[in-house]
Formats: C-alpha cells, sequence, structure tokens
C-alpha cells in the first residue's frame, strides 16, 4: 500500500483540526458558482464567524471518519463546500440561506451541529432562530420582568404607607375642626 502524500496528511489533519474547533459546519454544493461569487461569500461570512473552505471529499471524509462522524460523511458528495462556524451558528446558516435564494446555485445540503448530523430542512430551520443576541436580550428581559414588578410592589409599599398617614393626618384635622 502505498504512502499518502505529505500535503494530504497535513489536509487531513487541517479538516480534522477544523472539525474539533468549530461550533458548526455547514455542508454546501456549489456546482456552478464562479469564483467572484465564492469570494463574496466567504467576505460575508467572515465578520459573522465562518470560514468557508473547499477540499477535496475524499480527504475530507477520511477527516470525518478519523473522528467518528460517520453520518457526515454522507454529505461529502459532489462539488461541496465546507463553512466552518466559531460562534452564532443560527447567523451564518441565515447568510447562507440569504446567499442561496439570490445564488440558486448554491445548495444547503446539510450540517453538523456540536456532534448532531443535521440534514438540509433542519440546517436551513437554523437560519430561523434568532441570533445568539437576540436570545440574551430576550432572557434577560424575560429575567428583569419579576425583579421590575417587585422593585414596583416594594416601592408601592412606602409610598401606600405615605398616602395612608396623609389620609389620616387630614382626617384628625377635620375632625379637630
Amino acid at each position: 500500500m502505498d504512502n499518502p502524500r505529505p500535503a494530504k496528511v497535513a489536509t487531513v489533519e487541517e479538516v480534522r483540526s477544523r472539525l474539533d474547533q468549530a461550533d458548526a459546519v455547514i455542508v454546501t454544493e456549489y456546482r456552478g458558482l464562479k469564483v467572484k461569487d465564492l469570494a463574496a461569500l466567504r467576505r460575508t461570512l467572515a465578520p459573522l464567524g465562518g470560514e468557508y473552505r473547499i477540499y477535496k471529499n475524499t480527504l475530507a471524509r477520511i477527516a470525518a471518519h478519523q473522528q467518528g462522524r460517520e453520518g457526515f460523511e454522507d454529505l461529502l458528495s459532489g462539488p461541496t463546500g465546507l463553512t466552518f462556524v466559531q460562534g452564532d451558528a443560527a447567523a451564518v446558516t441565515k447568510t447562507l440561506r440569504d446567499f442561496a435564494r439570490g445564488n440558486p446555485l448554491l445548495v444547503i445540503k446539510g450540517g453538523l451541529l456540536g456532534s448532531s448530523v443535521l440534514g438540509p430542512a433542519a440546517t436551513v430551520a437554523l437560519a430561523d432562530l434568532p441570533s445568539r443576541e437576540q436570545l440574551l436580550a430576550r432572557l434577560a428581559g424575560a429575567l428583569a420582568a419579576p425583579m421590575q414588578t417587585m422593585a414596583g410592589l416594594l416601592a408601592a409599599v412606602p409610598r401606600n404607607f405615605a398616602y395612608g398617614l396623609a389620609a389620616l393626618k387630614d382626617k384628625r384635622a377635620e375632625e379637630e375642626a
């Protein structure tokens, strides 16, 4: 059996490393897209924590197999691009979906979220999730609402007591007069 070339071994190791470090990996088919379109996609994804890379499927399959991601290997057929996500997978998937709407040659094939392999529908559903910032804002609002209510109630006690004292003082003043 032939020993693999060092360049191939390095590529497999690079893919394995990226799979380990990524919060999510979105798999797309890019058949027919122009280089300038792919460059525009890369520029759009970069600020969101997404990096669009193209590897030979065989080498990517080997890396996925070495990590025990068998279901993920099935997504690696045809001209495949991998988007490695560091951070908000929903925002990156939304960007890919929006790009695919304008460029129907880009097809979302599936993905990997943590250790779960996602099909095309589940991956596109990620795009409909609110962003991390929106979810944190909702959580903060949900946590703040009971505290605001409690603060209002606690502020009402001395205020109502003061109103009661004022009313009692006015009543006594009327009785004395």
